[in-house]
């Protein structure tokens, strides 16, 4: 299928497909004409990739995950050091929201004064 489909398909748009393929997470063929040419199951992989990311995870995480995953993208084959990896960004997820706590105390307490 091509981009267009695609992108009707997932309801993503072209430009972000694009993205996901330059990023290592979604394979395309070119052909004679030089367009991008997709497999069927490019619908499931742009699905796992943006449940993954509305997990918060990033591109480049997401290209050691995405291998391990099955179904929608929120089942997982337990491959070596993935459990590792999820709790390292948990981990790191934590301390951001920390860090917006402590952030917005202080802003808060400029309301305060």
């Amino acid at each position: 299928m091509l981009i267009g489909e695609l992108s009707r398909r997932t309801g993503v748009s072209p430009r972000l497909l694009r993205y996901y393929g330059a990023q290592g997470l979604l394979e395309a063929r070119r052909d004679a004409n030089g367009y991008r040419s997709y497999d069927e199951d490019a619908v499931i992989v742009v699905r796992k990739v943006r449940a993954l990311l509305n997990a918060g995870l990033s591109t480049e995480v997401i290209r050691e995950v995405l291998p391990c995953t099955r179904g929608d993208g929120t089942e997982f084959d337990w491959c070596a050091d993935l459990r590792a990896l999820i709790d390292r960004e948990l981990a790191a997820m934590d301390e951001r929201i920390d860090d917006l706590r402590r952030s917005r105390g202080t802003l808060a307490g400029y309301l305060e004064s």
